[in-house]
């Protein structure tokens, strides 16, 4: 009975002090930094042209809008003139940056994004807010779990999935000298600083070692990158269980050489994602790992093969067992 009181003890203690912790750290909203950043080019570039397909105020591309009212384009709720328009911009030597929710830029316009961008290979950036499950309430018609394996399949563009607010700006300044077709995909809701300005090692082509660790690595993209980080922590303290942690912001092409590099030295890997695990991160990992002289074990962590729902996204990440704690005691399993 005792033994019970003093567990229930600590495990109170140790709310008490993530909570304490988690009102010091910072969090900061990617889609702030998206429309900031595109003010900033607009000033430097006459060639910058925005388009939105009547969410501008979400996707915050109206701050653009604002500053450079004959070079932003609302299409309205018409997510593939969206693209066709985009695309005849880019051949007119417009450099185009469009924007919607991930769910209806990929999913309605995924034939005009195939045929007209990436067959013709032009310069037009698709960023994309509200993705994966931390949508929240607007629940599974506007959870894109999907995007990243509809638009992996797709040849000719690149894709990217920055962890935070610093490697969003990172992100879109090295599209600002990239001509051809690319995918960025930003969530809705704030995230923890994952990076800083001075910190972070940014490479457009290569995935990046956050955490080092001997017993296992965890390879993350997105904002899910940060759950990785606390769920390292968890098992360090809890298990002593030492995990690497690798965050991939370029999911296509994908870093093979870090991935290989981490089948050569563990015996499993594990991968995060805010996306189902179907076709996304996962997928291209197991691929990497299969087609390698290392073939080691990978373990998936993300949406099961089902539909999102509404909720709050920490209810939502509790529901589908994707919190730092689920996962810690699931990947625990498998190493002790």
């Amino acid at each position: 009975m005792l033994m019970n009181i003093i567990k229930q003890l600590r495990s109170l203690s140790k709310t008490i002090m993530k909570n304490i912790l988690d009102k010091n750290k910072k969090k900061q909203s990617m889609r702030n930094v998206y429309g900031e950043t595109l003010a900033l080019f607009g000033e430097k570039r006459q060639d910058i042209v925005v388009m939105d397909a009547d969410l501008s105020c979400s996707t915050k591309t109206n701050i653009f809008a604002k500053k450079f009212k004959e070079r932003f384009f609302n299409v309205g709720i018409a997510e593939q003139n969206l693209i066709t328009q985009a695309c005849g911009l880019s051949l007119a030597g417009k450099k185009v940056y469009v924007s919607s929710f991930a769910m209806f830029a990929t999913g309605r316009a995924w034939e005009q994004i195939r045929n007209t961008l990436c067959y013709n290979n032009l310069d037009v950036k698709i960023v994309a807010t509200h993705c994966g499950l931390t949508v929240g309430e607007d629940g599974a018609s506007h959870q894109a779990l999907e995007d990243i394996a509809i638009m992996k399949a797709i040849p000719n563009i690149m894709i990217y999935s920055p962890s935070d607010a610093y490697e969003t700006k990172k992100i879109l300044e090295f599209s600002l000298t990239y001509d051809f077709p690319m995918y960025i995909r930003l969530s809705r809701c704030d995230v923890y600083d994952v990076f800083t300005y001075e910190n972070i090692n940014f490479d457009p082509y290569k995935a990046q070692i956050i955490k080092k660790g001997n017993d296992a690595t965890i390879i993350s993209t997105g904002e899910f990158t940060y759950n990785a980080l606390e769920t390292a922590s968890i098992l360090k303290e809890e298990y002593n269980i030492d995990l690497e942690v690798m965050h991939i912001g370029m999911l296509k092409p994908i870093d093979k050489e870090s991935i290989i590099n981490c089948a050569k030295k563990q015996k499993t890997i594990f991968t995060l994602e805010n996306h189902s695990i179907i076709g996304g991160l996962g997928s291209s990992v197991c691929n990497v790992v299969c087609a390698s002289d290392y073939p080691c074990r990978v373990i998936k962590f993300g949406v099961n093969d089902t539909f999102g729902q509404s909720g709050t996204p920490d209810e939502l990440l509790e529901f589908y067992n994707l919190t730092p704690g689920q996962i810690a005691n699931e990947i625990k399993k498998y190493l002790v």
